[in-house]
């Protein structure tokens, strides 16, 4: 008999409070066709057209973002303010839901450019490899990418995420600093060793209920990174390679990302 597909839900958990960007779900971002939506609805709909999920909720403590999203048709699940990162909003939007899902995707709402595929290989991912809790796409940057990534830091701005993984494909590290280190220059479409961290993840159940009552380690705390807790908590985090098949990727990490990905968008002619 065929093996049914697991019942999958996508969280995009959204705070208006944030440190680097207050607002930041609520910024527009104006597509090629010159029409303009916030981040969070460009958020909603990368994650309306990925395959085989059940259902796509928006998760926030924030009656802004909750009347926005309402607004152009998404469900919204109210969290509560103590959340202290997505992975926690999407444990408790979960819960809210009753659970009954087997695999939570939590598609955090500062990338538009999320392609479905890449969540779809994800998804993947983490239905294959059954001792993996968490999984997580890394992207294979190239010249232009790193680059862009080493530009950030030489001017003082944090930008993408980097990870490095053993052979098995589970994490090592993650950093919002470049790693490994490099001694050579890539240019434009060379690949590179370095690859972009993209900030989605697949979770099982236990391990997102288990994850807002383990401790805050040393290494999440200087990297403000989340899903080291799952690491210097014991648990492997899959990476996962997505392949990027032309598309142009970034999040929208600081004010002046806007333009950025408003150029992406204009150049890969999406509205």
């Amino acid at each position: 008999a065929p093996t049914l597909p697991c019942p999958v839900l996508v969280v995009i958990p959204a705070r208006y409070e944030s440190s680097r960007y207050p607002g930041k779900p609520l910024v527009t971002l104006k597509g090629a066709g010159g029409v303009s939506k916030s981040l969070i609805q460009r958020t909603w709909e990368a994650a309306t057209v990925v395959g085989g999920v059940d259902r796509v909720v928006v998760a926030t403590d924030d009656q802004r973002i909750k009347d926005a999203s309402e607004s152009f048709g998404a469900e919204v699940v109210m969290t509560s303010s103590e959340c202290r990162n997505g992975t926690e909003r999407c444990a408790e939007a979960h819960d809210a839901l009753g659970g009954g899902f087997d695999i939570i995707v939590n598609l955090q709402g500062d990338a538009p450019l999320t392609p479905h595929w890449f969540v779809e290989s994800l998804i993947a991912g983490l239905s294959a490899t059954k001792q993996a809790q968490v999984a997580t796409p890394v992207l294979r940057c190239d010249g232009d990418g790193l680059n862009g990534l080493l530009e950030d830091r030489r001017a003082g701005r944090v930008g993408g995420t980097t990870a490095v993984f053993r052979q098995d494909k589970t994490a090592l590290y993650f950093s919002k600093e470049v790693i490994p280190y490099l001694d050579e220059k890539f240019e434009g479409s060379d690949p590179t060793p370095v690859f972009h961290h993209v900030g989605v993840y697949a979770y099982r159940p236990d391990a997102l209920r288990s994850y807002p009552g383990w401790p805050i380690g040393p290494l999440e705390k200087l990297e403000g990174l989340e899903q080291l807790r799952f690491m210097e908590s014991g648990r492997p985090v899959l990476c996962v390679e997505v392949e990027a098949k032309g598309r142009q990727f970034w999040e929208l990490n600081n004010p002046g990302d806007v333009e950025k990905i408003e150029k992406m968008m204009l150049e890969m002619g999406l509205d």
